[in-house]
């Protein structure tokens, strides 16, 4: 079993830190404990070109950055040729806005595959993640034209104005989105604002295996979301895993600290719950706009299934607070903060990466390397001991780990891989 975060960004993307390069990705990748990074861009000429300076294919499916001779097993951080596309076109009557994630195992396939968006007038160089006017279905085939085995990945599903089933532009179902070619997804995103549960409401995903990744424009973002992967590290392993639905389980945002979770409107502060939107409409009772319809009421509108409903034989999951954000709290400092960088490094340096520390490690080791507030930090989360206030219409959700208030507990699926 290995740990994949395939859907990042370079800082040829817009909104993105000028620290994302490969060998800080290298570092923070293994900071975190990720074995498996996406390259993020691929498709954006001058990273394309930085990619195939700094990494190295390793004859199956991936790129190690470093020495060639490197073995071809599970040493050093392995990464795989990613990118997210944005498609804005019309389809059955109405604008489409769509986010998908594309994953190859080559530079060939990566430049047959920017040729073919070239030749269809795709501007590449004007972001890392480029804006096209070409349908999701149509550019599913242009991935699988340039390779057979190309991943193909709706990304962040749920999304309002970017996601295949957003409520603001997106569709009902992936049959409306991809048609004849909806065998050919094997996989979606859920997204910051929605966890694996929500997702298994839906009977159309049941085939489909539920992925997580950080979407991450920052180094500290990456891994805040990922997969554990059960299957050969190899492209072709992790191509096999995917479409089998071998999937150990994966790491979760809370997704009420997703910033479209609830539906609202951030300027004029407004924001309801699915019951409360019940009640009250989608129209902001302020001004009188419509509000952005959230991921908890979309998910309810096109689940299938109740939310009582279990699950027993799904991969579990494990809802984490970075462990950035709990350090900054328990020493009452910004979480960019030098001290919460230097605190960050010492612990992950010395115990084993982030996602261990966050799960496994033992409480005493933490606090003998950082103190108790720490150490208790990592217990409240835990145990799930936090407060949270749901994101809404754009605006991150809040998730604390010792509120000013009443405290409230939630309940965390622990995934048994961390046991």
């Amino acid at each position: 079993m290995y740990v994949a975060d395939l859907h990042i960004h370079s800082r040829f993307s817009r909104a993105c830190s000028p620290a994302l390069n490969i060998p800080n990705l290298v570092e923070w990748a293994k900071l975190k404990g990720i074995d498996l990074l996406g390259t993020g861009d691929f498709l954006h000429p001058l990273w394309l070109t930085e990619l195939k300076a700094n990494l190295k294919e390793n004859g199956l499916g991936f790129m190690v950055h470093g020495s060639s001779d490197l073995p071809a097993g599970r040493q050093g951080i392995k990464f795989v040729l990613s990118v997210e596309i944005s498609s804005i076109y019309s389809h059955k009557g109405r604008v489409r806005r769509v986010h998908n994630l594309v994953l190859l195992p080559s530079f060939e396939a990566a430049d047959k595959f920017q040729k073919a968006l070239l030749s269809r007038h795709a501007t590449l160089a004007s972001d890392g993640r480029p804006i096209v006017g070409i349908s999701s279905k149509d550019l599913l085939q242009m991935a699988l034209e340039a390779e057979e085995k190309a991943i193909f990945i709706p990304a962040h599903i749920w999304t309002p104005w970017f996601g295949v089933f957003g409520s603001e532009s997106g569709y009902d179902s992936l049959q409306d989105c991809f048609e004849d070619l909806t065998d050919n997804i094997y996989a979606i995103e859920t997204g910051l604002s929605s966890d694996p549960a929500m997702n298994w409401r839906v009977a159309e995903l049941d085939d489909r295996s539920i992925l997580s990744f950080s979407d991450a424009h920052s180094l500290p973002n990456l891994g805040r979301e990922a997969t554990i992967i059960d299957g050969e590290f190899t492209y072709d392993g992790l191509y096999q895993a995917i479409k089998d639905q071998k999937i150990a389980g994966t790491i979760e945002f809370y997704p009420e600290e997703g910033k479209y979770h609830y539906t609202g409107h951030r300027n004029c502060e407004v924001k309801l719950n699915p019951e409360e939107e019940k009640q009250n409409g989608v129209v902001c009772p302020k001004c009188g706009r419509g509000l952005t319809v959230g991921v908890l009421s979309r998910v309810e509108k096109l689940a299938t299934r109740s939310s009582s409903e279990t699950f027993p034989n799904r991969p579990k999951y494990r809802m984490l607070v970075p462990l950035n954000q709990i350090i900054a709290e328990a020493l009452k400092v910004a979480k960019t903060s030098q001290k919460v960088l230097n605190e960050y490094k010492k612990l992950t340096i010395n115990l084993g990466g982030e996602i261990k520390i966050l799960t496994k490690v033992d409480l005493k080791e933490i606090e003998r390397l950082s103190g108790p507030k720490i150490a208790e930090g990592v217990d409240r989360m835990r145990q799930g001991k936090l407060a949270i206030d749901p994101g809404y219409d754009g605006v991150y959700g809040v998730v604390k780990i010792w509120p000013d208030g009443e405290q409230i507990n939630v309940e965390t699926p622990q995934l048994g891989l961390f046991g």
